[in-house]
């Protein structure tokens, strides 16, 4: 069996900001960025335990949940929670996993260029927060 991590992030999905510049041009990333890539960082570390980073090429898979909005009536509700309904709002799917790869670099795996696959699903659920599952893809 090959090698996989799991682990949950709760609270609103958040995507990678763009980089920011101070007035004499240095690039710096916004610090609800960094704040969010610590925490998914920090679940990662205490799911890897005492494991080392993966080496080998690994698949990616995040699942961004989104709380139902109490506006939404009884029967919209249940649409959402059987997976009728779907969330088309922001952040976006890309933002979200570019802040997943680049968190779990060095810990998980070496470096998010061993990321062969990556699989992401945006859905509504009775708790925000993110699932991620990274896998080895062996041969």
């Amino acid at each position: 069996m090959s090698f996989q991590v799991i682990f949950n992030v709760d609270g609103d999905p958040q995507g990678k900001a763009r980089a920011r510049f101070t007035k004499t041009g240095r690039a710096y990333t916004p610090q609800k960025t960094v704040n969010y890539e610590n925490e998914i960082a920090d679940k990662a570390k205490q799911a890897m335990g005492s494991s080392e980073p993966l080496e080998t090429p690994v698949a990616v898979y995040v699942y961004a949940d989104y709380a139902i909005p109490s506006s939404y009536s009884n029967k919209l509700r249940e649409a959402c929670l059987n997976g009728f309904e779907r969330p088309t709002k922001k952040p976006d799917a890309d933002n979200i996993c570019k802040a997943v790869c680049d968190a779990l670099n060095k810990i998980v795996y070496k470096d998010d260029a061993q990321v062969v696959s990556l699989h992401f699903t945006k859905r509504y659920n009775s708790v925000a927060g993110i699932q991620v599952l990274v896998r080895e893809e062996l041969a």
